[in-house]
């Protein structure tokens, strides 16, 4: 393994270009950690990352998936094959992981709100079973895998959504926040903005908050990004004013 890994890194996966949407591999010599896997049939883009650091499959050590969303778990069936790691996910978004009920989308504005109309968020993804399942308000610590910090649960945009808080001031918050235009990425990516959905604002403002407590200063998500601490404060602020969930049909 390469020698210079020997302090954890933040490594972007671009499963679509202009950071419209990311996976992220957690480094360091001890091997890696793979958080979220992506679309179907995009391990070729996971691949890249991992040769560019003189890694393969068989470093990723566990598989966080931050919620169910397509964009997020839909490669996670063939990642888990591929590298035999073990799968972290929350309870709350197991019947979408395995499949036995639908998801349900609650857009944010008119981009989400024309793309749930595609269809393409709704597509079917190879179930899977996660091996390490958070419920509640459990967290699950990454020191077993050689990192300082801890998977936890931060409902809001999902029910089952869970972030990366690392004890170097950073989190991975998966669809917490986005940043950008239309699905996130592209231009304005230091811009903090409501994904196209979310269910619960009011929680996302809570649990963005409560990350924030920990002292995180860097926000890396699945759209977009990274986001400094201020950006995020801000966005919280919009949050709290909407307030209300929405009332899924």
């Amino acid at each position: 393994m390469n020698e210079r890994l020997t302090e954890a890194s933040i490594h972007r996966i671009p499963i679509f270009p202009l950071g419209m949407i990311n996976a992220f591999l957690l480094v360091n010599a001890s091997g890696c950690v793979l958080i979220d896997t992506g679309l179907p049939g995009t391990e070729s883009k996971v691949s890249r990352v991992l040769k560019s650091l003189d890694l393969s499959f068989r470093d990723i050590k566990l598989i966080v998936i931050t919620h169910a969303h397509i964009d997020h778990a839909g490669n996670t069936a063939k990642l888990k094959s591929l590298s035999g790691a073990p799968v972290v996910a929350h309870l709350n978004d197991l019947p979408y992981f395995t499949r036995e009920k639908v998801m349900h989308f609650c857009s944010t504005g008119w981009f989400g709100w024309l793309f749930s109309k595609t269809g393409a968020i709704q597509q079917p993804y190879e179930p899977f079973q996660p091996d390490i399942l958070l419920s509640a308000q459990d967290s699950f610590s990454l020191s077993g895998y050689g990192f300082d910090g801890e998977v936890v649960p931060t409902p809001g945009h999902t029910a089952g959504s869970i972030s990366v808080v690392l004890d170097n001031t950073q989190a991975i918050v998966g669809d917490l926040v986005s940043s950008g235009i239309l699905l996130g990425g592209v231009i304005r990516t230091g811009k903090a903005k409501r994904p196209p959905f979310e269910d619960n604002p009011l929680m996302v403002s809570q649990e963005l908050q409560s990350i924030a407590d920990r002292g995180v200063s860097t926000f890396f998500m699945g759209h977009g990004g990274p986001l400094p601490r201020q950006e995020v404060l801000r966005h919280i602020e919009k949050l709290k004013a909407i307030g209300k969930p929405c009332k899924h049909h």
